[in-house]
């Protein structure tokens, strides 16, 4: 599909909401002001103490200072405590089509070095495009999957939007499909018939979308799978585990859709054993791992998977004294939805930690992982080696990972990603 063929307008357009041409003009306190300048992009309903007029999300909402001199603008969302996700501070500029794009068209030029030839031995296809905030487009995320994008919003303030967003990356990118994902409260709060997995550009696929990473082919189901289809943002933590597989049995802990274990059969593992307590994971899992069977190391590969409770099955295997291996990899969903929560996932990973270590072999790896932005990097980090400090065995810390290039972090709530690396003696 050509680009001049992505610019006529789908019935969906139709439907889209109009933004308001009057702004909103918003007042907040002084502690606020502060931190917009200070690079937040989110400001909070009990941060304002004035608005000048109702209005529907996705208008443009300007916030001025107690001098009436112009702070930032973004787009007002009245039906979330995060009243407004900012596109912009310091001086005054048009938020408009061409804006959107410009803005887009950076992000690309962001990730230009992760985009290698087809056919190449490594070639990687698969990349997020757009990352929310910290690519200044808060609520907006972009994943590409070889010729298929997904647009993931985490807000209704985005539906006006929407089209000047797909014409950008329709002629940045030239896709064949453009695919739209919502958030849950997204979706419930959706102006349009648009439904979860709606095809803005193109046509819906009925099957899952196959893509490459590091030469390696995997699937995504962009319609109805976690996220956007698949975790993009683990990429780099594979690439290490695959350098590091050649002869290993590795236990791929929350497998999801099978990344860790397919790079480990890549780099020349003895064994890999998946573990998730989904069982559609763990069935695309195996099929990632049959996409690459023309790679030798792949075909001799062992394969062992079990559906179950990741904690339930580790404390099982624990006590199978055969059942020990070279990398254990522990990459488990968020265990802090809110601040509330971050007591419980410290507890959690401590867990997690206790039981994985028991499964090591003396002199292999634990690579254990938190996506909670909760959470610190040092806390987390703390809380894994005190908790291997109390298995009894000696651990030496070999590393720390944070974002890889296509999940830039531009503000310090956007840091979720970390992971660490511990060699067990």
């Amino acid at each position: 599909m050509s680009p001049s063929d992505a610019t006529q307008p789908p019935a969906w357009r139709d439907e889209l909401p109009a933004a308001g041409t009057s702004r909103v003009a918003l007042r907040a306190t002084a502690d606020a002001i502060r931190q917009l300048r200070g690079g937040s992009p989110w400001l909070y309903e009990g941060s304002i103490t004035s608005v000048s007029h109702d209005a529907p999300a996705g208008d443009l909402a300007v916030v001025f200072d107690d001098k009436r001199r112009f702070v930032a603008i973004g787009l007002f969302d009245p039906g979330s405590v995060i009243r407004l996700k900012v596109l912009h501070t310091g001086a005054p500029v048009t938020i408009d089509a061409a804006w959107f794009a410009s803005r887009i068209a950076d992000a690309c030029e962001r990730r230009s070095s992760l985009v290698t030839e087809p056919g190449a031995d490594n070639a990687t296809d698969a990349y997020r495009v757009v990352h929310g905030e910290n690519d200044g487009l808060p609520g907006l995320v972009v994943d590409r999957y070889a010729s298929t994008l997904v647009v993931k919003l985490y807000t209704p303030a985005w539906f006006a939007h929407l089209a000047a967003v797909v014409d950008a990356l329709a002629g940045l990118l030239t896709p064949e499909r453009i695919v739209l994902r919502l958030s849950r409260d997204t979706a419930a709060r959706n102006p349009t018939s648009l439904g979860d997995g709606a095809a803005l550009l193109g046509s819906v696929p009925d099957r899952p979308v196959r893509f490459r990473e590091r030469g390696l082919v995997l699937e995504a189901d962009v319609v109805h799978g976690q996220k956007t289809g698949h975790f993009l943002d683990q990429r780099d933590n594979r690439a290490l585990v695959r350098a590091a597989a050649d002869g290993a049995d590795v236990l791929d802990v929350f497998c999801s859709t099978g990344g860790f274990a397919v790079a480990a059969a890549a780099g020349g593992a003895r064994s890999v054993h998946l573990v998730d307590i989904a069982a559609p994971a763990v069935a695309t899992a195996r099929r990632n791992l049959a996409h690459n069977m023309a790679r030798p190391a792949v075909r001799a590969c062992a394969v062992r998977a079990t559906v179950g409770d990741a904690f339930e099955v580790m404390a099982a295997l624990a006590s199978d004294v055969h059942a020990r291996f070279d990398i254990v990899v522990v990459d488990p969903p968020s265990f802090a939805q809110n601040q509330a929560g971050v007591d419980r996932a410290m507890r959690a990973y401590a867990k997690l930690t206790s039981l994985a270590i028991a499964l090591v072999r003396p002199g292999g790896v634990l690579v254990q992982a938190s996506c909670s932005s909760r959470v610190t990097a040092d806390d987390f980090a703390t809380t894994v080696l005190a908790a291997a400090g109390r298995s009894g065995r000696r651990v030496h810390e070999m590393r720390r990972t944070g974002h890889a290039l296509d999940h830039p972090v531009g503000f310090a709530q956007g840091a979720y990603l970390k992971a660490i690396y511990l060699r067990v003696d």
